[in-house]
């Protein structure tokens, strides 16, 4: 007899894990089934060379919901996240920096501009106001366009008139910055307030992290204001690193599950969702075994699950279309390295660990600079000179090198997802790893020398390893087609999918991507309120 359950969630990614952990504490029998050998998709730690642990894909902690934390009772279960004792640091090209952290930001804009470090305070006000109000749509539903005029398209619109209320608490002048946020480039916004190139790099980069896209984009400006919605330990807009990496907190999330009486199998990969009288009624595993469930969850990729675990018969022609045109591909390029000593740079020479090597350090010092990055990689296949972001998480925790010797995660763009001459990413990985520590060399002389081992993923390896079509970190682009009741598209932002029974529990729906835990949030109420009512 096949194996039975209330739900069965495809994927154990940290979405996957908060998703099982509430329809367990809902009362549900919960089965997760996980392609890879171990649980976290892309937030694992892993020993990349003898000695050296790091995190594979996702490097950072921010985004993950304070809520999702106390609920899943995350410390409880093993995690620890520490703040960087400095946020970022950029060193420019003439030789200076900008060390960017509480208490010190101000100071080191005045630098190049004191009229900049004035405006400071103003661009903080109004994006805090913003993000303020927006961290409360995270954890809700977004309206649903539904067809006609209903019961069900009544609930939608009190959705509606809910968001609206939450909105209104902005006054005029913020509502009009939000639609600026929403629509224009981050150049644009950010070309509001500041004259200086590495206090607008400093923010501007974070619209390109995981968006293939120049800051000069439309709608980048929205990228950037996704990454101002986090918090370490109370403290919002600061970012931190999980002691024992980012598998850390995968790990404390299914012990959550597991508490909670999910059941989660590794090594169990998904050939296809069952489909029986026009409902999803469980699914068919590589090995061939099948396992029914009342509902089943997808924590994939939208465009892997429909694609390639759903029937087409079973989807709409419309929808199948539609969704072949889902955007991804995050142009990133992942690289863990094992380094003999920390990186001394021209900016601020030393080997001995000080705050700045706690940072994110960005390599990109003007959004002129990433803006050629981009245009590079459409035309080339990757930029020849590359945006790298580089952090030493063996800064803040000793137990991911042997003493004396660090770690470092590099999180390298613009690369193409697919490249244009069509030839394989696998012909090209290590001439570009070369590039990107080249890169890093020419602001930290001697980093080339310090590298003992190195493991690059290219898009191509983040899609064969973790399911990351193209390389997309977020499941899909976060354009203004691909967010909120557009995720994954419209009439379909409910969680919920056209084949009865499927749901959605990633970050292809809303709020979109990064660690955050909040789409396996607000999937699981979605979930278990159908449950309850078809019972």
């Amino acid at each position: 007899m096949p194996e039975t359950c209330d739900v069965l969630i495809i994927g154990a990614g940290h979405n996957g894990l908060v998703c099982a952990a509430y329809l367990g504490m809902a009362g549900l029998k919960v089965k997760v089934v996980e392609r890879r050998g171990a649980v976290g998709g892309a937030a694992v730690t892993e020993e990349f060379h003898p000695g050296f642990r790091n995190s594979v894909a996702a490097y950072t902690v921010s985004l993950l919901n304070p809520k999702v934390i106390r609920d899943l009772e995350l410390a409880a279960h093993g995690l620890k996240v520490v703040e960087r004792r400095a946020l970022n640091f950029l060193p420019t090209e003439d030789g200076r920096y900008l060390l960017t952290g509480e208490g010190r930001t101000k100071a080191e804009i005045a630098k190049f501009s004191p009229r900049d470090a004035e405006r400071y305070d103003d661009y903080n006000i109004e994006l805090d106001a913003i993000t303020d109000v927006l961290r409360d749509l995270v954890l809700e539903q977004p309206p649903n366009l539904v067809q006609g005029w209903n019961a069900r398209s009544f609930r939608e619109a009190l959705r509606l008139a809910f968001v609206g209320k939450r909105l209104r608490k902005l006054d005029m002048e913020r509502q009009r910055a939000l639609l600026d946020l929403f629509a224009k480039s981050a150049a644009d916004y950010l070309d509001r307030f500041f004259e200086s190139d590495p206090i607008k790099a400093v923010l501007g980069f974070d619209a390109v992290v995981g968006n293939y896209a120049s800051p000069y984009t439309p709608t980048s400006a929205y990228v950037l204001l996704h990454h101002c919605f986090g918090e370490v330990n109370g403290k919002k807009g600061i970012w931190g690193h999980a002691i024992g990496g980012m598998g850390a907190i995968t790990q404390a999330m299914a012990k959550s599950a597991r508490a909670h009486g999910a059941d989660i199998e590794t090594k169990a990969g998904v050939r296809e969702v069952i489909v029986e009288k026009g409902r999803a009624a469980g699914v068919v595993l590589d090995d061939g075994r099948s396992i029914r469930a009342r509902a089943v969850a997808s924590n994939v990729n939208p465009k892997l699950l429909y694609e390639r675990l759903v029937p087409d018969a079973a989807l709409p022609g419309e929808f199948l279309a539609r969704m072949k045109r889902w955007k991804c591909g995050s142009g990133t390029f992942r690289m863990n390295v094992a380094l003999s000593e920390l990186p001394s740079f021209t900016a601020l020479p030393g080997h001995a660990q000080a705050d700045h090597h706690t940072a994110g350090i960005i390599i990109a010092p003007t959004l002129a600079y990433m803006d050629r990055a981009y245009d590079d990689a459409r035309k080339s296949g990757w930029s020849r000179e590359p945006i790298v972001e580089m952090l030493i998480p063996s800064t803040l925790d000793d137990s991911l090198a042997p003493k004396g010797q660090h770690v470092a995660s590099l999180f390298c763009q613009h690369v193409a997802p697919q490249l244009p001459d069509g030839s394989s990413w696998d012909d090209h990985r290590d001439s570009v790893a070369d590039l990107m520590i080249a890169t890093v060399d020419k602001y930290a002389p001697g980093f080339r020398q310090s590298v003992i081992a190195r493991k690059a993923l290219t898009p191509l390896d983040l899609e064969r390893d973790f399911g990351l079509i193209g390389g997309d970190i977020f499941h899909g682009a976060m354009s203004l087609d691909q967010i909120f009741s557009a995720r994954p598209m419209l009439g379909y932002a409910d969680y919920r999918s056209p084949l009865a029974g499927l749901y959605l529990c990633g970050s292809g729906t809303h709020p979109g991507g990064g660690v955050t835990g909040a789409p396996g949030h607000n999937a699981a109420k979605v979930i278990a309120s159908d449950i309850r009512r078809r019972r």
